[in-house]
Formats: C-alpha cells, sequence, structure tokens
C-alpha cells in the first residue's frame, strides 16, 4: 500500500511504495513539486544475494544446452507425429504411449 509524506521543503508531495519479494526489495518513490513544475520517479531494487552473484550462477549454466533442451521439447511432439503418419499402411497409426510395455506388466 502506497503510502503518502510531505516534506518540509517546500510540502513536496512524497508517496512510497515498497514490496518484499524471495531474495529482491523493492522501493518506488515519487515526488511533486507543489506546483508541478516538476515530478521525480526513483525506482529502488536491492538483491539478496547481490545482482552480481545471482549473474554468475547463470555462467556457470551452459546456455547452448537449455536451447537443445527447449527445442527438443518443443519439436518432439510433432516430429513423432511425422513419424507416425509415414509408417506403412498395413500398421497401426497411433502415437506411442509414455508408458513402457515393461511397465504395464508391472502394474497389471
Amino acid at each position: 500500500m502506497p503510502e503518502r509524506m510531505y516534506s518540509s521543503d517546500g510540502d513536496i508531495d512524497t508517496t512510497r511504495a515498497s514490496a518484499r519479494l524471495a531474495g529482491l526489495d523493492i522501493d518506488i518513490i515519487r515526488r511533486q513539486s507543489p506546483n508541478g513544475d516538476w515530478e521525480q520517479i526513483s525506482i529502488n531494487l536491492r538483491a539478496t544475494p547481490s545482482f552480481e552473484a545471482f549473474g554468475s550462477s547463470f555462467e556457470a549454466a551452459n546456455p547452448f544446452t537449455f536451447w537443445v533442451q527447449a527445442t527438443r521439447l518443443m519439436w518432439m511432439p510433432w516430429l513423432l507425429t511425422a513419424q507416425t503418419m509415414m509408417l506403412p499402411a498395413g500398421r497401426p497409426r497411433t502415437l506411442p504411449s509414455a508408458i513402457h510395455p515393461e511397465q504395464e506388466g508391472a502394474d497389471g
């Protein structure tokens, strides 16, 4: 909830809003002159751990591997459908089951 304040510097109207998230503090401060000549908005972010530590955790990850996995997940359903549609006419055209045949026998 924004909190409204007035300073002694010529009654400058100041509104402050704060939010606390896991590892991130956000403060937004809006100041306006009494006659409306100017307005100032400040947004302050404070991360715990620091932004540098947060960024270095992503440097350790390989972005190429992430990209390959994301592409694979996106295209896999389409590739399986195309493979199924290209089966000879004598074979049933059903998509592969998510359950392996070995698991079906163990459950039943």
